[in-house]
Protein backbone atom coordinates (compact mmCIF):
# COMPACT_ATOMS: atom_id res chain seq x y z
CA UNK A 1 0.00 0.00 0.00
CA UNK A 2 2.76 2.14 0.93
CA UNK A 3 4.69 1.08 -2.27
CA UNK A 4 1.81 2.26 -4.51
CA UNK A 5 1.64 5.74 -2.91
CA UNK A 6 5.04 6.33 -3.34
CA UNK A 7 4.41 5.36 -6.76
CA UNK A 8 1.40 7.55 -7.37
CA UNK A 9 3.15 10.55 -5.94
CA UNK A 10 6.41 10.19 -7.83
CA UNK A 11 4.26 10.20 -11.23
CA UNK A 12 2.61 13.09 -10.31
CA UNK A 13 5.55 14.98 -9.60
CA UNK A 14 7.45 13.98 -12.87
CA UNK A 15 4.18 14.69 -14.72
CA UNK A 16 4.43 18.50 -13.39
CA UNK A 17 8.31 18.74 -14.82
CA UNK A 18 7.91 17.22 -18.00
CA UNK A 19 7.56 20.16 -20.53
CA UNK A 20 4.42 20.18 -22.30
CA UNK A 21 4.40 20.07 -26.36
CA UNK A 22 3.71 24.42 -26.24
CA UNK A 23 6.89 25.09 -23.88
CA UNK A 24 8.95 22.90 -26.43
CA UNK A 25 7.49 24.16 -29.52
CA UNK A 26 6.88 27.86 -29.03
CA UNK A 27 3.88 28.75 -31.26
CA UNK A 28 4.77 30.39 -34.40
CA UNK A 29 3.25 33.69 -35.43
CA UNK A 30 3.67 33.76 -39.05
CA UNK A 31 2.55 36.09 -41.82
CA UNK A 32 1.99 36.12 -45.43
CA UNK A 33 2.12 39.45 -47.36
CA UNK A 34 1.75 40.91 -50.84
CA UNK A 35 2.71 44.59 -51.81
CA UNK A 36 0.30 45.56 -54.07
CA UNK A 37 2.77 48.67 -55.43
CA UNK A 38 6.07 46.52 -55.61
CA UNK A 39 4.39 43.03 -56.17
CA UNK A 40 6.63 41.07 -53.77
CA UNK A 41 5.90 38.32 -51.30
CA UNK A 42 6.72 37.71 -48.22
CA UNK A 43 6.07 34.78 -45.78
CA UNK A 44 7.76 35.03 -42.45
CA UNK A 45 7.87 33.71 -39.34
CA UNK A 46 8.10 37.06 -37.19
CA UNK A 47 7.58 35.29 -33.24
CA UNK A 48 8.23 32.42 -31.51
CA UNK A 49 5.84 32.66 -28.60
CA UNK A 50 6.64 35.53 -26.97
CA UNK A 51 9.76 36.12 -28.49
CA UNK A 52 10.01 38.18 -32.01
CA UNK A 53 12.65 36.99 -34.00
CA UNK A 54 14.98 39.77 -34.98
CA UNK A 55 16.13 38.67 -38.19
CA UNK A 56 12.24 38.28 -39.39
CA UNK A 57 11.44 42.07 -37.90
CA UNK A 58 14.23 43.26 -40.32
CA UNK A 59 13.28 41.60 -43.43
CA UNK A 60 9.38 43.21 -42.54
CA UNK A 61 11.06 46.47 -42.44
CA UNK A 62 12.64 46.25 -45.67
CA UNK A 63 9.64 44.76 -47.07
CA UNK A 64 7.26 47.66 -46.07
CA UNK A 65 9.72 50.11 -46.82
CA UNK A 66 8.51 53.33 -48.83
CA UNK A 67 7.91 51.98 -52.02
CA UNK A 68 8.40 55.56 -53.76
CA UNK A 69 11.50 56.78 -51.46
CA UNK A 70 12.81 53.19 -50.30
CA UNK A 71 13.98 54.55 -47.07
CA UNK A 72 13.31 51.34 -44.41
CA UNK A 73 12.13 52.31 -41.01
CA UNK A 74 11.85 50.09 -38.21
CA UNK A 75 8.11 48.80 -37.47
CA UNK A 76 6.76 48.30 -34.04
CA UNK A 77 6.42 44.76 -33.57
CA UNK A 78 3.11 44.98 -31.92
CA UNK A 79 1.89 46.04 -35.32
CA UNK A 80 2.71 42.67 -36.90
CA UNK A 81 0.61 41.07 -33.87
CA UNK A 82 -2.44 43.33 -34.77
CA UNK A 83 -2.23 41.98 -38.12
CA UNK A 84 -1.87 38.19 -37.60
CA UNK A 85 -5.12 38.64 -34.62
CA UNK A 86 -7.06 40.43 -37.35
CA UNK A 87 -6.43 36.92 -39.97
CA UNK A 88 -6.90 34.82 -36.62
CA UNK A 89 -10.52 36.92 -36.07
CA UNK A 90 -11.15 36.48 -39.43
CA UNK A 91 -11.42 33.03 -40.19
CA UNK A 92 -8.42 32.87 -42.31
CA UNK A 93 -5.33 32.72 -39.91
CA UNK A 94 -2.82 31.47 -43.20
CA UNK A 95 -4.22 33.88 -45.85
CA UNK A 96 -1.95 36.46 -47.16
CA UNK A 97 -2.54 40.38 -46.54
CA UNK A 98 -2.07 42.67 -49.44
CA UNK A 99 -0.58 45.44 -48.34
CA UNK A 100 -1.39 49.25 -49.65
CA UNK A 101 0.46 51.38 -47.74
CA UNK A 102 3.71 50.39 -44.86
CA UNK A 103 6.20 53.30 -43.82
CA UNK A 104 6.32 56.30 -45.45
CA UNK A 105 8.70 58.90 -45.56
CA UNK A 106 8.15 62.16 -44.54
CA UNK A 107 8.46 64.05 -47.98
CA UNK A 108 6.20 60.70 -49.67
CA UNK A 109 3.68 61.33 -46.73
CA UNK A 110 3.77 65.07 -47.47
CA UNK A 111 3.32 64.79 -51.29
CA UNK A 112 0.75 62.68 -51.05
CA UNK A 113 -1.29 64.37 -48.40
CA UNK A 114 -0.80 67.34 -50.82
CA UNK A 115 -1.80 65.41 -53.54
CA UNK A 116 -4.89 63.49 -52.42
CA UNK A 117 -7.14 63.60 -49.65
CA UNK A 118 -7.79 61.16 -46.39
CA UNK A 119 -3.64 61.80 -45.11
CA UNK A 120 -3.15 62.88 -42.11
CA UNK A 121 -0.15 65.40 -41.93
CA UNK A 122 1.39 63.64 -38.77
CA UNK A 123 0.34 59.76 -40.03
CA UNK A 124 2.12 57.04 -38.04
CA UNK A 125 3.05 56.00 -41.04
CA UNK A 126 6.00 58.50 -40.65
CA UNK A 127 6.63 56.44 -37.19
CA UNK A 128 5.77 53.00 -38.63
CA UNK A 129 2.98 52.44 -36.69
CA UNK A 130 0.94 51.90 -39.40
CA UNK A 131 -0.39 49.89 -42.41
CA UNK A 132 -2.87 49.80 -44.98
CA UNK A 133 -4.47 46.47 -45.84
CA UNK A 134 -6.68 45.07 -47.42
CA UNK A 135 -7.64 40.68 -47.02
CA UNK A 136 -8.72 39.03 -50.80
CA UNK A 137 -11.69 37.51 -50.17
CA UNK A 138 -12.48 38.95 -46.96
CA UNK A 139 -15.22 42.17 -46.68
CA UNK A 140 -13.17 44.94 -45.97
CA UNK A 141 -16.41 46.48 -44.33
CA UNK A 142 -15.89 42.89 -42.01
CA UNK A 143 -12.49 43.65 -41.49
CA UNK A 144 -12.73 47.12 -40.50
CA UNK A 145 -15.36 45.90 -37.84
CA UNK A 146 -12.58 42.78 -36.43
CA UNK A 147 -9.81 45.55 -36.08
CA UNK A 148 -12.30 47.48 -34.56
CA UNK A 149 -13.41 44.80 -31.97
CA UNK A 150 -9.36 44.55 -31.31
CA UNK A 151 -9.38 47.71 -29.79
CA UNK A 152 -5.62 47.88 -30.00
CA UNK A 153 -5.40 51.11 -31.82
CA UNK A 154 -6.42 53.59 -34.50
CA UNK A 155 -9.07 52.06 -37.59
CA UNK A 156 -9.61 53.99 -40.26
CA UNK A 157 -12.43 52.46 -43.30
CA UNK A 158 -11.74 53.80 -46.68
CA UNK A 159 -14.59 51.67 -48.97
CA UNK A 160 -14.05 53.61 -51.95
CA UNK A 161 -10.30 52.22 -52.30
CA UNK A 162 -11.52 49.23 -50.28
CA UNK A 163 -8.80 49.06 -47.66
CA UNK A 164 -8.48 49.74 -44.20
CA UNK A 165 -5.68 51.50 -42.24
CA UNK A 166 -4.68 49.71 -38.53
CA UNK A 167 -2.14 51.35 -36.10
CA UNK A 168 -0.86 51.19 -32.91
CA UNK A 169 -1.69 54.54 -31.61
CA UNK A 170 -4.34 55.26 -29.74
CA UNK A 171 -7.94 53.36 -29.79
CA UNK A 172 -10.10 55.95 -32.57
CA UNK A 173 -11.84 55.58 -35.36
CA UNK A 174 -12.93 57.18 -38.99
Amino acid sequence: MQSSRIFLFLASLAASVVPTQAQIMPEEHRLRLYHTHTRQHLDVVYRHGAEYVSEALSRLDAFLRDHITGEVHHFEPRLFDVLSDLLSASGHPDAEISIICGYRAPVTNEYLRTHTSGVAKNSLHMQAEAIDIRLPGVKTSLLRDLALKLGRGGVGYYAGSDFIHVDVGRVRRW
